[in-house]
């Protein structure tokens, strides 16, 4: 197993999110990697987390990662906070990145949640995506 591309995969899915314009039309720029420290946007996307397993095979190390990619928003209802996520989605599902370290084989789209938070006040949808990395 090699967890040496995770950084890699991380970088390239912030880069394809920040540079969508439909994403970047609905957010603008409030995508994070990590929430801001202050004031934090009433509708932003963020980096969540993240889980490897092995997936090496003899031609070279490589891993199956599980990312979470959330949007949380204090409008009320879910409609917006829809609307983002299918745009992150759109976004992401069967995206070719390029990785600064190995190779990206795939990456799906594979689960969903939406929920109330902040005492129903806020909104989060966490969308899980699965992508196969090889160390090539």
């Amino acid at each position: 197993m090699s967890y040496a591309m995770s950084g890699a995969l991380q970088a390239a899915i912030y880069g394809a999110l920040t540079a969508d314009p439909a994403l970047s039309a609905l957010v603008g720029a409030d995508i994070y990697d990590a929430v801001p420290t202050g004031t934090v946007p009433d509708t932003y996307v963020s980096l969540g987390r993240e889980s490897a397993r092995d997936a090496s095979d003899q031609t070279g190390a490589g891993a199956v990662h599980t990312i979470e990619i959330s949007v949380i928003t204090t409008q009320p209802g879910f409609a917006g906070a829809k609307k983002i996520a299918g745009a992150v989605s759109d976004v992401l599902h069967d995206a070719d990145l390029t990785l600064e370290r190995g190779r990206l084989i795939f990456l799906h789209f594979t689960q969903a949640r939406a929920q109330r938070i902040d005492a129903a006040a806020g909104r989060e949808i966490r969308l899980r995506f699965r992508a196969r990395v090889s160390d090539e």
